[in-house]
């Protein structure tokens, strides 16, 4: 079984675009002042969580197992 995925915002990027709230609601949600917020890492599959930041317009969200960073995008 694959470790668990890390998931990393960077509040100051993120334009709350909700994107990720569209691939993936149950992990993320739109905190009061705007931006994304993770309420669930692990309620949503890895494939939908790499489509969610694959998704988002300004690259805010990124995605790590074992402290290493996955890549994104294809051929990732």
């Amino acid at each position: 079984m694959a470790e668990p995925i890390d998931i990393t915002i960077d509040a100051d990027r993120c334009m709350g675009s909700g994107n990720c709230l569209f691939w993936a609601p149950e992990t993320f949600d739109l905190a009061d002042e705007g931006h994304a917020v993770v309420i669930d890492a692990s309620a949503t599959d890895e494939p939908r969580l790499r489509v969610a930041a694959e998704g988002c317009p300004v690259g805010a969200i990124s995605l790590w197992r074992d402290g290493v960073e996955l890549a994104l995008g294809e051929g990732a």
